[in-house]
This record gives C-alpha cells, structure tokens and sequence, in this order.
C-alpha cells in the first residue's frame, strides 16, 4: 500500500540510516528509494545471519532495484570512528545529508534479574548511544538541507509503572531514544532541523517479532513494515519547522493524511484490524 502523497518529494534527498537491512528499515528505505532518495545504511552485517536474512549489501539491491541510490556501509554505530566515517562517506557520495534515521535497535525483553550485563550495556549502547551520536555527528550537514528530518523508531514517553517495569532494561533503553530525540529538536529547532520519534500501534511482522516476542502466533496478527515505512515517509516529508519534537503514532500520521483503511497492511491477508496485536509502550 501506499500513502496519498504525489510526486517524488523525496527525489535527490540523502537519508542516512544505522541498520536497515532488514525489516523495517528496509522498508522506509525502499519507500524512499521509490521516489528517487539516495540511501547510506551504517549497519554490521556484511555476510549473512544464520537465522536472519539479508545483508547490508543486498538492501542496498533491492534500493537500486527499486529506484534509488545506494551506499552500504559497514560499520558500528555503537564506535564513534564508524559513525565519523559513514558521515563522510555519504557526503562525499551524495554531497550532504537531509535525514537521519535512527533504526536500529537491540531487544531483550527479560526481566531486570534475568537480564545479562552485557545485554544490558548493548541496549543502551546501540539504541540511546548510537542515535545520538548518529544524530549529532549528521547536525552539521542538516544545517545546510533545505528540510532537515532527524527520525528515530522509539516510543512515546509512557513512563507508567506498567511499561517502566514490564521490562526495565529495554524501557529504559527505548526511552532513552526518544528522549535524546526530543532533546535534540528542542536544542536544534532555531536551525530548523526536525526530530521526531515514530512508533506502531500494532505489533509488526518483523523478526525480532519472530525470534525474540512470539514466534509464528504474534506474526499473523501483526501488520508489515510497509505500514511503518509508509507512516515515515509521510513524516519525512512534512515541513520540519513545522512536525518537530512530536511522539508520533503510525496509524494517526497516515489517518491525517486521509488513510482510514488499514487492512493491506496485514501480515496476513484478511486478518481484521480487531484482531491486531497492540504493541508494547501504549495503553
């Protein structure tokens, strides 16, 4: 499916991603990549996983496949030096950057008993540290962008006793992205650079759904990527003076821009909306 927006806004514009080779980074990728975007992926899978697919490599693929440019870039976003060198490797590829888009993200939802240091310490090292040194190292190129976007997929700060102690370790660390996304639109908003969180009302089928949160059973009734993909790309788009320092919903973005029916969007054609697994983080 595809959102109401015409045209290609996003033609010539240089999005720059941490991870993305698979799920829904991908997805926003190509939905970019649909209108011509030029797409640098700072993610570590340079060969394949052995329960995972895809690689960095072949997302970039399908972005060329799908119309767009491409620089795949292997690299940890966690290490300052990979995050300086993807920053100047995609302005020398593409000559700036317009987006950032902080998608990765590490998950573990055990207890705070259960749950191993370094688990722990990954957590906040590729989901808090990576967007805001991903983030801030971009600034500077986001100054000179006609419309300069910072997203991160993180949720709304709902910091209830029910979402703070469901699963403290991963709480905090998704938390933790959105607050450094809201710092950084509140310190950035006088230079006009948007930033911005996004977050699904449903489960998505993805494979941290698979592997990680409930297998087979939560993946038919989860939505695909494309809902996410479609929503971002509709936050993208938006005049950043205008959508900044916002917890945006998937599902309210696309019902503003006149999409009511959701139902393509099922991992499993004819699954009703009803029956839609709420995600995590909203009441």
């Amino acid at each position: 499916m595809t959102t109401p927006s015409s045209g290609a806004p996003l033609a010539g514009k240089t999005i720059l991603m941490s991870g993305g080779s698979r799920g829904i980074g991908l997805a926003i990728a190509l939905r970019a990549a649909r209108d011509g975007a030029n797409i640098a992926m700072l993610a570590k899978t340079d060969t394949p996983h052995p329960k995972l697919p895809g690689t960095v490599h072949t997302a970039a693929d399908e972005i060329r496949a799908a119309g767009g440019q491409a620089l795949p870039i292997v690299g940890d976003v966690r290490d300052g030096d990979s995050i300086t060198e993807a920053v100047m490797r995609t302005v020398g590829e593409f000559g700036g950057i317009d987006i950032v888009v902080n998608n990765a993200s590490v998950i573990d939802l055990s207890g705070s008993l259960e749950l191993a240091t370094k688990k722990y310490d990954l957590m906040q090292d590729v989901n808090v540290r990576g967007t805001f040194l991903l983030s801030r190292a971009a600034v500077p190129q986001l100054r000179e962008a006609a419309n300069p976007h910072i997203l991160s997929l993180s949720p709304p700060l709902n910091v209830t006793a029910r979402w703070l102690g469901a699963h403290t370790g991963y709480s905090l660390a998704k938390f933790g992205m959105t607050m450094a996304t809201l710092g950084l639109a509140a310190e950035f908003a006088g230079a006009g650079i948007a930033a911005n969180t996004l977050w699904p009302r449903t489960t998505i089928a993805t494979a941290a759904v698979q592997n990680v949160i409930g297998g087979d059973r939560l993946m038919a009734v989860s939505r695909t990527p494309e809902i996410y993909a479609d929503a971002a790309y509709e936050v993208l788009i938006s005049p950043s003076r205008e959508r900044t320092g916002q917890t945006l919903i998937v599902e309210d973005v696309l019902q503003a821009v006149g999409v009511t029916d959701f139902s393509g969007y099922a991992a499993v054609p004819g699954t009703p909306d009803e029956a839609m697994y709420p995600d995590i983080f909203l009441d």
